[in-house]
This record gives structure tokens, sequence and C-alpha cells, in this order.
């Protein structure tokens, strides 16, 4: 097994060199808008698993994740080949690419969010103007004595 910390160097290193190689290196089209947001090592630094998201062209458009996920196939080799010369392990990792929920599902919880505060903001303004269904204070005083005869 080994050293927990050497796997998250290793898989930094590998984020930044796989990140660098599609900015700037790799000219498939498919991979403008390709982001690397994270990646994990196996415990026996032999496999890598490289996590991406996607942007759209502007903020209209939905981004295109077969196309993106074709084009990181696609590059696989050539990735790995670079990470082997950047790392300078003794085996190379094989790189596998996963698409990263997490920033659409932030986007989910910001929108659900913003729902519950709406739904607050009318329900704060409905009680400016409420009123009381029955009496002011429903509950019996002291001074009330009918009981007592």
């Amino acid at each position: 097994m080994v050293d927990q910390a050497r796997a998250r160097r290793l898989a930094k290193r590998i984020s930044s060199i796989v990140a660098t190689a599609i900015e700037y290196e790799i000219k498939d089209p498919r991979l403008r808008f390709v982001t690397i947001t994270d990646t994990k090592m196996t415990g026996d630094l032999r496999e890598a698993t490289v996590y991406y998201t996607v942007m759209g062209e502007t903020l209209d458009t939905e981004p295109d994740y077969t196309e993106a996920a074709a084009g990181l196939e696609k590059a696989k080799g050539i990735l790995r080949s670079k990470v082997g010369a950047g790392t300078g392990v003794k085996f190379t990792p094989i790189l596998s690419f996963k698409l990263d929920t997490v920033p659409t599902a932030a986007k989910e919880m910001e929108e659900l969010l913003a729902r519950a505060r709406a739904a607050d903001a009318r329900v704060a303004q409905v009680a400016v103007n409420a009123n009381y269904a029955g009496d002011v204070d429903p509950y019996k005083a002291d001074d009330d004595t009918d009981d007592e005869d």
C-alpha cells in the first residue's frame, strides 16, 4: 500500500498536467470548454480518475457533454504519455475520465434555496398585515372568577 499523502500529491500533479495539456497542447475543439476539477488515485497508484466539468459557450447554451467525453476519450493516450513524462513515476497510471456532478448539484441547491427564500418573503409579507383569528388574548386571566359559584 502507498502513502496517502503521496497519492494526493500525484493526483494533484496529474490534474495540473492534464489541465495544461487540454488548454494549451491539444487542439480538439470538443475540449475547448472542459475544466479539470479533481483527480483521485487508487491506493496502488495504477489508476487515476480525472473529474471534469464542461461549461457552455454562453450562459444560455447547454454544454455538450457527449462531445467532451468523446474528445477526452480520443486524447486519453496523449494525455497519459504527458502524465508519464511529467510525473516521472515508474508506472504511468491509467487515466479514466468522469463527469463531475458537483457543479450541477450546487446549482440545483442554489435554485432550491432561492425558492425557499422567495416563499419565506411571501409568508413575511402576509404576516405584516395579519390579524389574530380569535381574541387577542385567548387565555383566561386570573380575575375571571365565573367558575367559583
